[in-house]
């Protein structure tokens, strides 16, 4: 049952064919795949000043790590009166504790939509990427000539792309939470520790994802996720503000 109702997945369908049609000389019979890259191009671009606030709060946090771990020092018996010193500390610095979720958190209705529209199957026309219907799913891949059939192939190169974007963000991931632990000396080591072992596990999340829904939202997945990497490794050049010495 779809979270939508039907006049808007009817008219987010209308949307698709539209632009599947003004893509038809470059795209053939995959244009409304091309179709789905743009609209998650469309997003990426929508939400991108969030994805510039993320990264600066996270410099921020950086920046601010061994001030906070003084303030957990000082008040490690207090721990009251610790949350309350590093939400002022924040609110001080202008750093939301929030700004990081908040560009995967607006994509969600994206997300929802095109798995409501491309579940359905009666909306979407019959619409394919080379031979896998954008509303098929791996396992109908797997039952219709195996990995290595025509859709087959498709899914591979799609985890191929995944697993390749999953893996570099899993290393950039696991390299700056252990540079955040190191830099703020935080009193729970073995909370940084434990999350510094999960934290980047996350990256593969997308790759089991791709397995399992429809492939019009695996192509938006596999879309959204390297736009996000590319993305953050350029905003991440920039240098860091100035870090804040350690009070003695």
């Amino acid at each position: 049952m779809s979270v939508f109702p039907s006049p808007l997945l009817d008219a987010f369908s209308a949307l698709v064919d539209r632009l599947a049609g003004l893509l038809q000389p470059l795209a053939a019979d995959s244009s409304a795949a091309l179709a789905v890259v743009l609209f998650t191009v469309l997003v990426r671009i929508a939400v991108h000043p969030l994805s510039r606030a993320a990264v600066r709060g996270q410099q921020a946090r950086v920046r601010l790590a061994p001030r906070i771990a003084e303030l957990q020092e000082k008040h490690k018996r207090r721990p009251e009166r610790l949350q309350r010193a590093i939400l002022d500390l924040h609110a001080q610095e202008k750093v939301s504790p929030f700004a990081g979720i908040l560009p995967s958190l607006l994509q969600v209705p994206a997300f929802l939509l095109l798995y409501s529209l491309f579940s359905s199957g009666d909306r979407t026309g019959g619409h394919r990427l080379f031979a896998a219907p954008l509303d098929g799913r791996w396992s109908g891949a797997l039952g219709d000539g195996g990995p290595f059939g025509p859709a087959g192939l498709v899914y591979l190169a799609l985890f191929a792309v995944a697993v390749a974007v999953a893996a570099y963000q899993y290393l950039r991931t696991r390299r700056e939470t252990a540079q955040a632990a190191a830099s703020g000396r935080a009193r729970a080591g073995g909370d940084a520790a434990a999350l510094g072992r999960f934290l980047p596990l996350l990256s593969f999340g997308t790759v089991v994802t791709v397995a399992v829904v429809p492939l019009a939202v695996a192509l938006y997945l596999v879309t959204s996720t390297t736009w996000a990497v590319v993305e953050r490794a350029l905003l991440m050049r920039r240098p860091l503000p100035p870090r804040v010495p350690t009070r003695a």
